[in-house]
């Protein structure tokens, strides 16, 4: 199985979310990230990039 960390990058810092993201759904701008035991958290953002290679996703709060 594939998982993602979550990472909300805001200028140059960068601050870990959520770890073992399996599902993410964007919803006009508010991001539901759903975890490897069904948790959930909602985060404010647009999906920059997805990394595979590096296990993460990049969120940022501007376009």
């Amino acid at each position: 199985m594939c998982e993602l960390n979550a990472v909300l990058v805001t200028g140059n810092e960068r601050q870990l979310i959520m770890e073992s993201v399996t599902r993410m759904v964007n919803n006009d701008g508010k991001i539901e990230l759903t975890g490897i035991f069904g948790d959930k958290k909602y985060v404010t953002g647009f999906i920059k990039e997805v990394d595979f290679s590096k296990g993460e996703t990049i969120i940022t709060q501007n376009s």
